[in-house]
C-alpha cells in the first residue's frame, strides 16, 4: 500500500477544523440516551412498567440506547482527527484534561445527591466514590457511582490501543492496516472463547470505532474504494451487533430489530455526510456550545435526573411525560454550569500542568551541552638572575 502523494482536503488547508455538525450529533446521542434512561430504562414509581405511563412513547424512546454507539462512532472520527500529527505525550495531555475534570465533578455531584436523596439506589461509600474518581473502578471491581460510567472504560481502551499506534506514529497506511487488523480481531475474538481476548479488542464496540476513524481518513484523504469498502465493513459488523444488542433488551414488550439498523444506518450516512464535506456550511455557534455541554449532561443526567422524575412524580400531580422533558432541561442548565465554572477552569490548569510535567520529563533527559573548563598550562618556573641555569 502505497503513502496517498495528493495534496491533503480540506483538513491540511484549514487544519483541524470544528465540525459543527458533530456537536450537533453529540447532542442528539445525549438526548437519545436520556430519553431512554427516563421513559424505558426503570420503573418510575418503583413498581409499574414503563409503558403504563408512556405507552405512545417507550415504542420509539427504547431505541435511544443506539446514541451510545453513535458516541463511539463519533469518537473514533474525532479521535484519529485529534491526533493526527501529535506525539504519545500530546495525545495523553489533551485526553486526560478532556475526560476527568468534568468526571471528578460529575461523581461528586452524583455521590452528594445519591447521599442526601437515596430513592433510588443505596448511597454510595465514600471508598467507592474515591475509587470511581480514577475512572478504573470496573477493573478494581468497585460498583459505579452512575450507571453510565461503563462507556467511559469503553473509550479508554479504545484510548490505549490508539496510544499503542501512536507509539510509531500515525499514518494513512497505518491507519488502514490498524483497521484491517482490529476488525479482524474483534470479528474472531467470540469465537475463541476468552474472555480476556474479547475484553482486549472490544468485539462488542470495536467496528463503530473503526467506522469512525476510516470515515475521518475520508474527510482528511478524500474518498477511495478501500476506505468505502473499511467503513462498509464497518457498518455491517455493527449491524449484526446491534441486532444482539436489541435481542437483549427485555423492556416488557417486543422490540422489532429493523428500526435500529435504520438508526445504526442512518448514523453512518450523516458522519459519511461530515466527512465528505457536506455539512462545512453549518456552522451555528449554539452548535458548539451544545456540544461541549454534551460530554457533563451525558455524566450527570442518570441518577440524578431519575431521582428528581422520582421525587416529582411522589410529591406532584404533573404528568411523567411533562417530568421527562422539565427534568432534561433541567439538567442541560446544571450541566452548562458544570461545564462554565468547573470544567473549563480544571481542565485549563490540567492542561496546563501535564504539559510543564511532560516538558521537565523531557528536559532532564537531554544531554547536557559540552562545558568549556579553562585549561591550566604549566608554564616554567623563573630563575632568578645570578644562579646557574
Amino acid at each position: 500500500m502505497r503513502e496517498p502523494t495528493m495534496p491533503l482536503t480540506r483538513t491540511s488547508a484549514r487544519g483541524n477544523p470544528r465540525l459543527a455538525a458533530i456537536d450537533g450529533l453529540r447532542l442528539i446521542a445525549a438526548l437519545a440516551v436520556a430519553a431512554y434512561h427516563y421513559t424505558v430504562a426503570w420503573r418510575i414509581d418503583g413498581s409499574r412498567v414503563p409503558e403504563y405511563f408512556l405507552p405512545d412513547t417507550v415504542h420509539a424512546t427504547i431505541y435511544g440506547f443506539l446514541g451510545v454507539e453513535l458516541f463511539f462512532l463519533i469518537s473514533g472520527f474525532v479521535i484519529c482527527m485529534s491526533t493526527w500529527g501529535r506525539g504519545l505525550g500530546a495525545f495523553f495531555v489533551s485526553r486526560v484534561s478532556r475526560l476527568y475534570p468534568a468526571y471528578w465533578a460529575a461523581v461528586l455531584i452524583t455521590a452528594s445527591i445519591g447521599v442526601m436523596f437515596p430513592l433510588l439506589h443505596e448511597p454510595p461509600s465514600l471508598g467507592d466514590v474515591l475509587a470511581n474518581l480514577t475512572m478504573l473502578q470496573q477493573p478494581l471491581g468497585v460498583p459505579l457511582v452512575d450507571g453510565v460510567y461503563w462507556t467511559l472504560f469503553v473509550e479508554l481502551r479504545f484510548y490505549l490501543i490508539i496510544g499503542v499506534v501512536l507509539i510509531w506514529g500515525l499514518t494513512y497506511r497505518r491507519a488502514v492496516l490498524f483497521c484491517a487488523v482490529w476488525m479482524t480481531a474483534a470479528v474472531i475474538a467470540p469465537q475463541l472463547g476468552s474472555p480476556a481476548v474479547d475484553f482486549l479488542v472490544m468485539s462488542d464496540f470495536a467496528p463503530y470505532f473503526i467506522g469512525g476513524i476510516a470515515l475521518y481518513l475520508i474527510h482528511r484523504f478524500g474518498p477511495s474504494p478501500l476506505l468505502f469498502g473499511i467503513t462498509g465493513m464497518a457498518w455491517l459488523v455493527c449491524v449484526a451487533r446491534v441486532q444482539e444488542r436489541v435481542a437483549s433488551l427485555n423492556p416488557g414488550f417486543d422490540v422489532p430489530d429493523w428500526p435500529a439498523i435504520l438508526i445504526i444506518t442512518g448514523s453512518y450516512a450523516i458522519l459519511l455526510a461530515v466527512a465528505l464535506g457536506w455539512t462545512d456550511r453549518i456552522t451555528w455557534r449554539w452548535l458548539t456550545v451544545a456540544g461541549a455541554l454534551t460530554y457533563p449532561f451525558y455524566l450527570l443526567h442518570l441518577n440524578i435526573g431519575q431521582t428528581i422524575i422520582r421525587f416529582a412524580y411522589e410529591h406532584t400531580t404533573l404528568p411523567v411525560r411533562v417530568l421527562v422533558l422539565a427534568t432534561i432541561v433541567l439538567m442541560l442548565g446544571v450541566s452548562w454550569l458544570v461545564h462554565r465554572f468547573l470544567e473549563r477552569p480544571l481542565a485549563g490548569a490540567l492542561k496546563t500542568s501535564l504539559r510543564q510535567s511532560l516538558d521537565a520529563i523531557s528536559a532532564s533527559e537531554r544531554p547536557l551541552p559540552h562545558q568549556n573548563l579553562p585549561v591550566y598550562e604549566s608554564k616554567p618556573r623563573p630563575v632568578p638572575s645570578g644562579r646557574a641555569q
